[in-house]
């Protein structure tokens, strides 16, 4: 297996204030939680940061800047420590369809650039909401927006269309209106944005929940190549392509359940929900697969599926799955996968259950790729007993985002009462940043941020006003961690 390596990314955010600098140079011992994977110790020393950004903020498109925690990354060579012990740095952050809340509408993908000054809180005794907001200071920069073949802008509306294969792309997710171009009409590529992965040339890879895909954008905006799954992973509906999330298909990726995507030198690497194979879908699909293709080749060479393996995924007391929601690089056989529920503010309920960025270990996980496990006739883990002749990688539990006595030192909670200081409902996206502590050389920044859904009671969407019915601010987490192996 070649050795993986994070490549970093982009990290920018929205209301600068000022606050006292922290006398200390890591947390408190009493806040730090550790477990041992594969005979390593990797610890858990809480929760140094909080950081927001307004639900009814607008970006320089004169839309509701929302949805942006689908996926975070942090800009290379962005982040730098201080003489006065507080980080700077820039995160680009990428939301996903827009505001669907009463369906889906003509979003155009777009990533937003985002400064931050990070002043880690390391001690024991318990802030105020309003001084939290001092551990993370952010402000927004620009907006970058994506275009497909043609420059036609791509779309977030449900993709109820299928564009054949053609000019070395794959068969993709299409929905209307069409563009006309040249005495031509052009539907439009449509995306739900989960993944974002920035390159050092400028270019970019982003996933989606579509498809689920992995396409690659130039510095621009402008899409330069698309990687299909595995036939076992590509939506079908009575043998036809199908990738509406707005029903389950027969077979692949289950409605609104795609592709995250992490870097790594000369590869990219997806975690996707399980095949849909019928019964019931939360209780059954327990099992995803992580996928890693080789992007060393020239732009014209199709990336090659590499590996492959199966991820046993957390599960509630009820049996039912907690779905992930993005996946990092840690090491050649090591990962952070953040999987949660969807209650707090904004979700189903206040009260979540679980909420965790967690270890997955493929050191003697079972390489599926290229198996008879990649055609659709052949699942894995059919009504979620998975196959006996395959060893899942190790999932261990790490850092709890809903930890109680980390959410009071930044005057926030899990449970009513329902207000802005209630954890928010959907996290789906991590970013790490290098501590630079010479006593402690593998602590790392964990970097996490909400997706709120747009929901807010002064939102613009598409030049149109609207109101949720709530104010649902995006929140933004930091967690110090220590990584043995990275």
């Amino acid at each position: 297996m070649k050795t993986f390596a994070l490549l970093a990314v982009l990290v920018k955010a929205i209301v600068v204030l000022s606050g006292p600098v922290s006398t200390l140079t890591e947390p408190d011992p009493s806040l730090a939680f550790s477990v041992s994977v594969d005979g390593q110790t990797f610890i858990n020393k809480g929760l140094v940061a909080f950081g927001l950004i307004p639900s009814n903020f607008m970006d320089s498109t004169g839309n509701t800047m929302g949805g942006i925690g689908s996926a975070i990354a942090i800009k290379p060579g962005s982040f730098v420590q201080q003489a006065d012990g507080t980080y700077t740095g820039t995160l680009v952050v990428q939301p996903d369809r827009g505001f669907n809340v009463d369906g889906t509408v003509d979003y155009q993908g777009r990533q937003h650039a985002i400064n931050f000054v990070l002043n880690p809180h390391y001690t024991t005794s318990d802030l105020s909401f309003t001084q939290a907001q001092q551990t993370l200071a952010l402000q927004y920069q620009d907006t970058l927006l994506y275009t497909e073949r043609q420059g036609v802008k791509t779309s977030g509306l449900d993709a109820q269309g299928v564009r054949d294969a053609q000019s070395g792309f794959p068969s993709t997710p299409t929905a209307d209106p069409v563009m006309p171009i040249a005495n031509k009409t052009y539907t439009h590529l449509t995306l739900d944005l989960e993944g974002l992965v920035l390159n050092t040339d400028g270019t970019f890879w982003v996933s989606d929940e579509y498809g689920p895909y992995i396409y690659r954008f130039d510095g621009t905006g402008a899409l330069i190549q698309t990687i299909q799954p595995p036939d076992a992973i590509v939506p079908l509906t009575n043998g036809d392509v199908d990738f509406t999330s707005e029903d389950d298909p027969d077979t692949g990726r289950a409605a609104n359940q795609g592709m995250m995507t992490f870097p790594i030198i000369q590869m990219i690497a997806d975690i996707h929900t399980q095949a849909s194979n019928g019964g019931n879908k939360k209780s059954e699909s327990r099992y995803t697969r992580l996928l890693a293709y080789d992007i060393s080749q020239p732009l014209e060479i199709r990336p090659a599926l590499i590996a492959e393996y199966v991820v046993p995924l957390p599960q509630d007391s009820s049996g039912d799955t907690i779905a992930a929601s993005e996946i990092s690089f840690v090491s050649d056989q090591l990962f952070l996968v953040l999987s949660r529920d969807s209650d707090g503010h904004g979700g189903d309920d206040t009260e979540s259950s679980y909420k965790g960025i967690d270890l997955i270990d493929i050191s003697s996980a079972t390489n599926i790729a290229g198996s008879d496990f990649d055609s659709h006739k052949n699942p894995v883990a059919k009504k979620g007993k998975l196959d006996s002749s395959v060893t899942p990688a190790t999932y261990t539990s790490f850092v709890s985002l809903i930890n109680s006595t980390q959410l009071v030192r930044f005057g926030l909670h899990n449970g009513d009462p329902s207000d802005a200081t209630l954890i928010d409902a959907k996290w789906e996206s991590i970013a790490l940043a290098p501590v630079g502590d010479p006593q402690n050389p593998h602590d790392f920044f964990v970097f996490t941020a909400s997706d709120n859904d747009f929901i807010t009671t002064d939102g613009i969407s598409l030049g149109q006003p609207y109101n949720a019915g709530l104010d649902n601010d995006n929140q933004f987490l930091v967690f110090r961690v220590t990584l043995p192996t990275k």
